[in-house]
């Protein structure tokens, strides 16, 4: 059998390449820009390459509202190579899950080149995520996943105060909501996305490394919001069974790490800060 080769291809927002991954079969990683994006095993849906994916799947099985096997409606906004949606798609099996991803030229090259298994019940949509959010049904999703970057940049529009009363409204009561951030000391970025959840969510947890939080470098951060209380212990166990362990701030910790951070408004809202060099780097 002929070994895979890359695929390089511009997209709407970049150029994108999928490189195969030599030691697993049928396993790619997809990068824009020379950003990694997704990691995608086709023969083991389930398995995570990347640390935040793994900890955006433990707060979905942790703090979602149906027990860890049970169906879920679920919506992603951002969707890269569906890394996440494939993964709830065997592991809680007949689950509906819509994908909101804006870059079209992505989502052809992804179902052409990673294409889904027949009955996943992934539907990808090409919109804008905060438009698509806005429209959406209320009270229609178990669990919102976000997942959105402007190449390594949050966008500013998915960042501000009206944007988490539209990601409330489209939860059911208790929905959970569950997004991928990035940020370094002095946090300014990060503090402020607690400090606008916490004016709309009852409860807020964070999973982020330690050497992040000590603000020693720049990382990812897992944010956590709901109405009802988050098992944090659940969190706590997995992510410090990772490879890369991680902890989990909440109440009043979380408080203290929020400080004086005021909720962000449309008008002043920004994208959070570009990474440096090498931040995001493979390994």
């Amino acid at each position: 059998m002929d070994e895979p080769l890359p695929v390089l291809r511009t997209v709407d927002h970049g150029t994108a390449k999928l490189m195969p991954d030599v030691d697993r079969d049928r396993a790619w990683l997809l990068t824009i820009d020379g950003a990694p994006q997704s990691y995608v095993d086709l023969d083991d849906p389930a398995h995570l390459e990347f640390e935040y994916a793994r900890r955006l799947a433990h707060a979905v099985d942790c703090a979602a509202p149906a027990p860890e096997g049970e169906p879920l409606d679920v919506l992603h906004l951002g969707g890269g190579a569906l890394t996440l949606p494939r993964r709830l798609a065997v592991t809680r099996p007949g689950s509906r899950q819509d994908v909101v991803e804006a870059d079209r030229a992505l989502i052809a090259l992804v179902a052409e080149h990673l294409p889904l298994p027949p009955g996943s019940r992934i539907t990808v949509h090409g919109a804008d995520a905060r438009a698509w959010l806005e429209a959406a049904p209320a009270r229609s999703a178990d669990v919102l996943v976000a997942d959105v970057f402007g190449g390594s940049r949050v966008p500013a529009h998915l960042t501000s105060l009206d944007y988490a009363r539209a990601a409330e409204r489209a939860l059911r009561p208790h929905g959970v909501y569950v997004a991928n951030l990035a940020d370094g000391a002095p946090f300014a970025f990060l503090r402020s996305q607690l400090a606008t959840f916490a004016a709309v969510f009852a409860h807020l947890a964070l999973i982020a490394e330690p050497a992040v939080l000590r603000g020693r470098r720049f990382g990812n951060a897992v944010l956590v919001a709901a109405h009802r209380e988050i098992d944090t212990a659940c969190l706590a166990r997995r992510a410090a069974a990772d490879a890369f362990p991680a902890r989990v701030e909440h109440g009043a910790s979380l408080a203290r790490f929020i400080g004086d951070a005021r909720p962000v408004r449309d008008e002043d809202a920004v994208a959070s800060p570009e990474p440096p060099d090498g931040a995001f780097g493979i390994g």
